[in-house]
């Protein structure tokens, strides 16, 4: 499926869940730089947009209502994202409206929630850049959360998804380039792929292994699964 079969079957999706001013901001608010974010950077990264909820609302630290850029709500994570442009914190800001932002932001932080932002001229200049934060931050989050077989699944399809990019079986040191996670926990989650039979010890070794192949026979349902 085309990514913009993927975009539309994901924006109507939510359209249909919501209503009133949250519906008015999706499709007042979802505009040009929102929409490359998400082509040029999150679906590339990731090549799904499963737990990704635009204009998501949230209550306000005064009691009244605002609206995040993006939320991801998978995993057990509550990932906000924010995309702001040049104008943002231009001359066209209050001082006011600057503070208000931060104390905003405090408040999410203070709610559980982890917070990316990402401005327009990264987004149109530096997408790889951005994808690979967007990686580094899902591996350093996710990985060790005992039992959490949605949080295993995410990582597993990320690191079976560069493997199958590499010029050479995939080592403990390209997950830790991809993930920017500690050497044990790229080890623990290698062992853990061929325990589940995802991928396959590539070298001669038997006692230790180094270096690790794509189990082609697993490769469709592991990339593909819901979970």
């Amino acid at each position: 499926m085309s990514y913009q079969a993927v975009y539309e079957r994901w924006f109507e999706a939510h359209l249909k869940e919501i209503k009133g001013e949250s519906k008015r901001k999706m499709n007042e608010g979802h505009g040009h730089v929102e929409k490359l974010f998400l082509e040029t950077i999150w679906y590339p990264a990731f090549n799904e947009l499963d737990g990704l909820f635009p204009e998501y609302e949230i209550s306000d630290f005064r009691d009244g209502t605002r609206f995040l850029d993006f939320a991801y709500l998978k995993a057990g994570l509550r990932l906000a994202i924010e995309i702001d442009g040049f104008r943002t914190h231009s001359s066209e800001t209050s001082r006011w409206q600057f503070s208000d932002s931060l104390m905003r932001q405090n408040h999410l932080i203070l709610d559980n929630w982890k917070i990316l932002r990402f401005s327009y001229d990264h987004i149109k200049e530096k997408p790889r850049m951005c994808q690979q934060l967007l990686q580094q931050f899902m591996g350093r989050s996710l990985v060790g959360r005992n039992n959490d077989t949605s949080a295993e699944t995410f990582l597993h399809k990320e690191v079976l998804r560069f493997a199958t990019h590499l010029q050479h079986p995939i080592r403990p040191s390209d997950v830790i380039d991809l993930l920017k996670i500690k050497k044990r926990d790229a080890q623990k989650l290698l062992h853990n792929m061929v325990l589940k039979q995802i991928l396959l010890p590539a070298g001669r070794g038997t006692k230790r292994i180094c270096c690790y192949k794509v189990n082609q026979e697993k490769l469709h349902n592991t990339l593909f699964s819901s979970h």
